[in-house]
């Protein structure tokens, strides 16, 4: 077919589900010129693609990298050190010893005692929305609430100093540009390869320090992290603490933005909030209707039919969630914005053995927002026009969203 999907366009990346639709229906699995790469549309295929460990690779970085010229020229050293020992990059075996020390330090029983935290955060946050609005100042949901919030969880959980948040943010931001970014002025990997080699310098600091003398926090527990063969080692300790704070953040920080926008702008359905129904349904409507992860890359280990195309080792594969959260054959009626959706069995946060470890987490932090939102400011609104998207292919959110708290 003549048709080229490409998420560069301005109005794709604002909208991209009509395009979606378009392609479940007439070429599902859809061969992409502009991004040199198969885009994967329809629920079943999407769910194959994160099932099947043999036939299609989570290690797309090693291709990536040989064929970057930075690479070749030891430019993007910290990107290939630290991002190399991510678990969401990696197959087994290797996947399967970093899961199974990280699950002694991400219990859920770790994550339920975050609870009271999160609520004291949440209640800070808006008693400092509520002081801006006071003072007639301007009101950026998106940094003054979704942002801090998980940013501030991770943090602590991790034991990172409050005091450093917008630091780490310029860092985050930085590797943010490598992780599928469509568009950006410079050299997004020299840009990425520096808050890499800046957050791994600054977490290689806490690491030595809780090493010599450990606190109550996951730094320390992952530096004690242990099994019966192995323990972690310093760069995977350092590598796991940039993964939990940036993935930890952003893309929470987009399930925030994302389902907070869409039920401001579905005045019926956040009413449905403020009258007292229930959160848990609608957190889940969050994270389907237009969620965080917008998709999953892969590469092909081997030759493989999907969806009646043949895709070849090598070539690289876009599994994109949020189109398969869209589709009709496995959602009824999937357009429509539902807080009360009985069965939702959308594709969010993977599925098989690179299930999101922080899905628990993510869900509470969402859970919370909603339910003291919906207490506090029953009367909260979206101020101004339609807001800008971040030029992402892997991170699907909001830039801004203004609101008014009355």
């Amino acid at each position: 077919m003549d048709y080229v999907f490409d998420l560069g366009r301005p109005a794709t990346n604002a909208d991209p589900f009509p395009e979606f639709a378009r392609l479940r229906e007439s070429d599902p699995v859809h061969w992409s010129p502009a991004m040199k790469a198969w885009i994967v549309t329809r629920y079943a295929d999407v769910k194959r693609v994160v099932l099947d460990g043999k036939a299609i690779s989570a290690d797309r970085l090693t291709p990536f990298f040989r064929s970057n010229p930075e690479y070749q020229t030891g430019r993007i050293e910290n990107l290939v050190r630290y991002l190399g020992h991510w678990m969401v990059f990696r197959d087994p075996p290797d996947h399967t010893r970093l899961r199974r020390l990280f699950n002694k330090v991400f219990t859920p029983t770790a994550v339920a005692a975050l609870l009271p935290n999160i609520e004291e955060i949440v209640a800070l946050l808006i008693d400092g929305m509520q002081a801006k609005a006071r003072a007639g100042a301007p009101v950026d949901f998106i940094a003054d609430f979704a942002y801090p919030l998980p940013a501030t969880v991770i943090m602590d959980m991790l034991g990172v100093p409050r005091a450093d948040l917008a630091r780490v943010k310029v860092w985050s931001d930085d590797i943010a540009l490598f992780i599928g970014t469509a568009q950006v002025a410079g050299n997004k990997y020299l840009r990425a390869e520096e808050g890499a080699r800046a957050m791994a310098a600054y977490f290689r600091d806490l690491v030595d320090a809780r090493g010599r003398e450990p606190a109550c926090d996951m730094i320390s527990s992952l530096v004690a992290a242990r099994d019966e063969r192995e323990a972690l080692s310093a760069d995977e300790v350092i590598a796991t603490c940039i993964l939990l704070l940036f993935a930890g953040h952003e893309t929470t920080t987009n399930l925030i933005g994302n389902g907070v926008y869409y039920s401001l702008r579905h005045r019926d359905q956040w009413e449905r909030l403020t009258s007292g129904e229930a959160v848990e349904p609608a957190v889940e409507e969050w994270l389907r209707y237009d969620g965080p992860s917008g998709a999953l890359a892969r590469v092909a280990a081997q030759d493989l039919d999907l969806g009646g195309r043949a895709i070849r080792k090598g070539q690289r594969v876009f599994a994109f969630m949020n189109s398969a959260n869209r589709d009709p054959e496995a959602f009824v009626d999937p357009d429509r914005f539902d807080l009360g959706r009985a069965e939702n069995p959308h594709l969010t946060f993977g599925h098989g053995i690179h299930f999101c470890l922080g899905a628990p987490l993510a869900r509470l932090e969402g859970q919370v927002t909603a339910r003291r939102l919906a207490e506090r400011l029953p009367r909260l609104a979206l101020a101004g026009g339609p807001p800008d998207w971040h030029d992402s292919l892997i991170l699907r959110g909001v830039k801004a969203l203004p609101v008014t708290l009355d």
